[in-house]
């Protein structure tokens, strides 16, 4: 994708710069499901133990998993975004939404992310999240409160993945 795309001109090809980072070792992943209490889906578990831990990805890329972003911007927020999941108890919480929630919701949305893992940023405050638990696990969801609401966008990770690799 790096050589289809040297001028960077994909959306968000400029943040992540197709680039992936190493793999995390399984004692890291398994280190991250016991301390927060879940088990990661399945695709995604083996993406990050077998291909790498982004940022290479869909949107401005594939936020890291166990450690923050290495150029951390406190003005940026995806970054805040990655660490109020990581909060004791958050990713373990249930999923609150039985349901899609198309349409404004305005803010604040924190109410409707627990049991779900951020995975990607797309600015202007939408998000792509991983469902943890509950009868929605392991699909993706893309939050837009301003316009699109709280709605699935692919049913895997590895589907909502691939489909970024496919050309555009």
């Amino acid at each position: 994708m790096a050589d289809a795309d040297s001028e960077l001109t994909r959306f968000g090809a400029g943040t992540h710069r197709y680039v992936l980072a190493p793999p995390l070792p399984e004692a890291d992943i398994r280190a991250f499901e016991t301390r927060h209490h879940i088990r990661l889906p399945a695709d995604y578990r083996s993406f990050v133990a077998e291909v790498g831990d982004g940022p290479a990805g869909p949107a401005h890329g594939l936020m890291p998993l166990t450690v923050p972003r290495a150029d951390v911007d406190d003005d940026w927020a995806v970054d805040e975004e990655w660490r109020g999941d990581r909060r004791p108890g958050r990713l373990a919480e249930p999923f609150p939404l039985t349901e899609p929630l198309p349409g404004a919701i305005g803010a604040p949305t924190e109410g409707l992310t627990p049991g779900t893992l951020m995975l990607a940023e797309e600015g202007c405050a939408m998000f792509v999240r991983l469902i943890l638990n509950g009868p929605h696990a392991g699909q993706i969801w893309h939050l837009d409160p301003d316009w699109g609401g709280f709605v699935p966008m692919a049913p895997d990770f590895r589907t909502w993945y691939t489909d970024w690799l496919s050309p555009q």
